[in-house]
């Protein structure tokens, strides 16, 4: 799965499928960012006690009637060469997502996202060919303020890619900055940023160098980038 651009164009990744357009992390929602010619499509993972894997964003989101990990990969799986970011949620489920992702051949077409590196350690220890993204910060506020120093953030973003042997940093768009993305980049990673629908912001990250930029609406790409 390519998660760099190395002068090609800005990836472009639906977040929980096209959530601008459909309920999130519904089945409608990935066939629309899908259509919208999208190279990567993000979705949550939330594992939930007799339900197993399912995707949402999390248990206060959780609706009657979830989609099933399984069917989502099972659908994703015929959408080749779409990449997979599959954004986990909570961790004890790790055994089983790996599970569903090598029953559905998709070892090399997915990412695991998550804040939690005790995740990413366990996913990596199942199956080493699942590629790695740490998410970063845990939340807006978080990324408010650490925005204030932005002379800290290439350190430690960077010791976060380290730490999680990470192939990609999927982070919130405030903290991203040129030196942030360099940094990144210094070390074999590739920087996502989430989650962005203004077009003018779309194409300020994309002269700072960020690899990929996830969105609600994927029509924001076509803003800038026609040909």
């Amino acid at each position: 799965m390519r998660v760099r651009r190395d002068g090609g164009p800005l990836l472009e990744i639906g977040h929980r499928g096209a959530a601008a357009l459909a309920p999130p992390n519904s089945l409608r929602a990935l066939e629309l960012a899908l259509e919208a010619g999208v190279d990567i499509v993000e979705f949550d993972v939330l594992g939930q006690p007799g339900r197993g894997l399912v995707l949402s964003h999390s248990s206060r989101e959780l609706g009657p009637d979830p989609l099933p990990l399984d069917d989502a990969l099972a659908f994703l799986a015929q959408q080749a060469p779409v990449g997979l970011l599959a954004d986990v949620k909570n961790s004890g489920y790790e055994r089983e997502l790996v599970e569903a992702i090598r029953r559905h051949g998709l070892v090399e077409r997915t990412l695991v996202s998550t804040m939690d590196l005790g995740i990413l350690g366990e996913v990596r220890r199942l199956e080493p060919g699942i590629g790695r993204s740490v998410t970063y910060p845990r939340n807006r506020a978080r990324a408010a303020t650490w925005r204030r120093v932005p002379r800290v953030l290439p350190r430690r973003i960077g010791a976060l890619v380290l730490r999680a042997e990470a192939a990609v940093a999927t982070l919130n768009y405030r903290v991203v900055t040129r030196s942030v993305v360099e940094r990144c980049h210094d070390l074999g990673a590739a920087v996502f940023a989430w989650t962005v629908n203004d077009p003018a912001l779309v194409a300020r990250l994309d002269a700072m160098g960020v690899d990929g930029v996830i969105t609600d609406d994927p029509s924001v790409f076509q803003a800038i980038f026609q040909t």
